[in-house]
């Protein structure tokens, strides 16, 4: 079955003739070249500062489309790049064919062996309705609309299920990916073990998967959701928080957002154009000891909204209540070695009362608990025994982009005493994915030697290019 052609060739080498002959093989999905709506909608980004302009877009429907296009790019010498739901955009894809999955939305649940098959288009919120029906739970991140695969292949740190069970790279069995040759691989700890390894945290290095098959655990429900504090309350709430952080149990998760909200209706009253503190939390447990758990929070200072409550686990979202829709936006982070009291003090003179601080939110995650424990099958993910994580972003347009990047930057300068020497994949902005000396850091050198000699294997040519890039070895 062939696939259809739209809109007229652009993109550095590629050339019209060459887009029909990819149109007219075996591709069964759209084949998109720029100057059409499809092609638009196709590159659509969750960041809007973050757009995508390849010179082809294939809209793969299943693993044969992405073979096609593989091989495609690997004869013509052009890069490739790929988007499911759009979250991370790391470069424009100029001159590229970009990949994108969110066709491919096969799915099935084992539910005696407790493992899910997903192909590479589906997000958790297609994922999490259909285990917990059958009283099962994924490892699944705190932005429900986020792809499963690209979450999962940057190590994936779970507000709900990871302190308990570790990242979601830890759980996962097998992975089909169509390699650089245009070969569709299945690779598991016992086939291809060095690049097992290198997929689960090496992010999208290594070539396109379009399956993954990974674990799930028998939880339907949690006791969680947030303290919502005025803004005005930061000192108190975040030395009450640093305290308690350290001295949860592992099935309790935490994290603290310091958040200047639009006036938007969507959102609850209270918090319309507010400046507020957002203590999150999440526990396995019963009811009763996550409310002996969270009392010294509620003492902290007055709470202006209370979400705590018993959620099943497709309430996850319900955490973190992270935007859902399409905006601009620009974003740092590091993560933290310790968080002392001078840590704390700088907090709150970078972004709370009177400090003219103008990001949106600027959150720090407690980690620990299993996320330091090293999983059964060894992988790539590079924050093991770093206890925190702190990300910010703020929101604005590119004519905006000097004045942003010079506040985030500013803030997370403040911590540089504190930070850690490695970085978590999945939290790197484009801007830091971008930079090579960024990437290695963020690894280490042994763990990104080992990274780049895989890569010198598998895409000697670095056909993969647009992601969060190792070179070649």
């Amino acid at each position: 079955m062939s696939g259809k052609l739209a809109g007229q060739t652009g993109g550095a080498g590629l050339r019209a003739q060459d887009v029909v002959r990819l149109a007219l093989r075996e591709v069964a999905g759209p084949v998109l070249a720029p100057g059409t709506a499809e092609y638009d909608a196709e590159c659509a980004t969750h960041n809007l500062n973050c757009a995508v302009t390849p010179a082809v877009v294939v809209g793969a429907t299943c693993e044969g489309d992405v073979r096609e296009a593989v091989r495609f790019a690997a004869n013509q010498g052009i890069p490739v790049a790929v988007k499911s739901a759009a979250h991370q955009i790391v470069g424009s894809a100029d001159g590229a064919i970009l990949i994108t999955t969110h066709r491919m939305k096969r799915m099935s649940v084992d539910v005696e062996a407790r493992t899910v098959r997903a192909e590479a288009g589906l997000r958790w919120s297609e994922v999490l309705p259909r285990t917990a029906e059958l009283g099962l739970a994924p490892i699944a991140g705190s932005a429900p609309e986020v792809g499963v695969v690209g979450y999962t292949l940057g190590g994936g740190q779970s507000p709900l299920l990871g302190r308990a069970k570790g990242y979601a790279a830890d759980h996962v069995r097998r992975l089909n990916v169509v390699t650089a040759d245009g070969r569709l691989r299945t690779v598991t700890p016992d086939s291809e073990a060095d690049l097992f390894w290198a997929l689960l945290g090496g992010k999208g290095n290594f070539g396109v998967v379009t399956e993954i098959e990974f674990d799930v655990f028998p939880v339907t429900r949690f006791h969680g959701g947030g303290l919502h504090f005025s803004g005005e309350h930061l000192a108190e709430v975040l030395e009450a928080w640093r305290l308690w952080a350290p001295t949860l149990p592992g099935k309790a998760t935490t994290s603290l957002g310091v958040q200047r909200l639009p006036d938007l209706p969507t959102l609850p009253g209270p918090l319309r154009g507010a400046f507020v503190v957002h203590v999150r939390f999440a526990h396995l447990g019963s009811a009763d000891e996550g409310e002996q758990l969270l009392a010294p929070l509620r003492r902290a200072a007055p709470v202006l909204l209370d979400t705590v409550g018993e959620k099943p686990v497709t309430a996850i979202g319900e955490i973190h209540l992270d935007p859902v829709d399409p905006m601009p936006y620009f974003d740092r982070s590091m993560t933290l070695r310790e968080f002392p009291q001078k840590a704390a003090d700088t907090l709150v003179a970078l972004t709370g009362p009177g400090s003219g601080c103008r990001l949106a939110n600027l959150e720090i995650r407690a980690l620990g608990g299993a996320f330091d424990r090293e999983p059964e099958v060894p992988n790539a993910v590079s924050v093991r025994g770093i206890p925190f994580v702190l990300f910010g972003f703020a929101v604005g347009g590119g004519d905006q982009a000097d004045d942003l990047r010079g506040q985030l930057a500013a803030v997370m300068d403040g911590f540089a005493p504190w930070a850690a020497d490695r970085s978590m994949v999945n939290f790197l902005s484009p801007d830091e994915a971008r930079d090579m000396e960024g990437v290695r850091a963020a690894y280490g050198p042994e763990r990104y030697a080992r990274l780049a000699e895989v890569k010198r294997h598998w895409d000697p040519a670095n056909l993969f290019r647009f992601n969060h890039n190792i070179l070649p070895g």
